[in-house]
């Protein structure tokens, strides 16, 4: 969990033929994963953080599969799509030969938005809530982390204290704000089951979730990217796009979706 991996922006606007920018930013199952051209959601936060920072920047070209670049033919760079319209052409286009996800890149104005969804559709991803008791702690002194959310009491939260730099990050540590620092955590828990945390990631206003399977209906797909939209809120978000597990990304336009 929270491996790095290298996202690569190509500027088409500014940069020569093949230039890109490299830069690592964390990513996993606790920080929303980044697919392909889904990075482009990247590409105007990592590039302000880059100048703010006075980093040079390393120019080298990414090469493309045979596949991919005819997969790529198929999206038009400067057009928004439907999500109707997104969510069809993506099926056409992924290359993964076993049954992908369907991911949404939501660029938005602040970091630190977060919230819950509850998807009408199934959407492959489960989510796992634990309870903090002794034999949790013990795995975090090994630094064993199996859940996507942690819920606790007040009497058990002094003993969580030590293990904030390994929770913290990660968006992990209980809070009384979202809830999970409660008196009745095993009624929280119950309450929380079926639903899907949403946050952005720890640095940049970027928000990374799977909304399906590329196998799922396109119809499900549509219903839950309409749920997504409308509980991060569309006036929060500046950018929006699609991409499958593996293959190109495609710009969603939202304004069919009312908030």
């Amino acid at each position: 969990m929270g491996k790095k991996r290298v996202a690569v922006i190509k500027d088409d606007k500014t940069g020569s033929p093949g230039e890109t920018t490299r830069r690592v930013v964390k990513s996993g199952k606790e920080h929303g994963r980044i697919a392909d051209i889904g990075t482009e959601a990247l590409e105007e936060e990592t590039t302000k953080e880059t100048q703010k920072e006075g980093k040079k920047t390393t120019k080298k070209a990414k090469k493309r599969s045979k596949n991919y670049l005819e997969a790529e033919k198929k999206v038009e760079v400067n057009k928004l799509y439907s999500p109707s319209e997104a969510i069809k052409l993506l099926k056409s286009i992924s290359l993964s030969k076993f049954k992908g996800n369907i991911d949404a890149h939501l660029n938005v104005k602040e970091v630190g938005l977060k919230g819950e969804i509850q998807f009408p559709h199934p959407t492959g991803q489960k989510q796992k809530i634990r309870l903090v008791d002794e034999e949790l702690l013990k795995e975090l002194e090994k630094g064993k982390i199996d859940f996507t959310l942690l819920v606790t009491n007040s009497k058990m939260m002094p003993k969580l204290v030590k293990f904030a730099k390994l929770l913290g990050p990660r968006g992990l540590m209980p809070n009384p704000k979202n809830g999970t620092i409660t008196e009745n955590p095993e009624e929280f828990i119950k309450n929380a089951a079926g639903k899907t945390q949403f946050k952005t990631e720890q640095k940049f206003p970027l928000i990374h979730l799977t909304i399906g399977k590329i196998d799922s209906l396109e119809k499900d797909l549509e219903d839950n990217f309409q749920v997504l939209i409308k509980a991060v809120g569309r006036k929060n978000i500046q950018k929006a796009v699609l991409s499958p597990t593996m293959g190109p990304g495609i710009k969603v336009d939202l304004s069919s979706i009312n908030n």
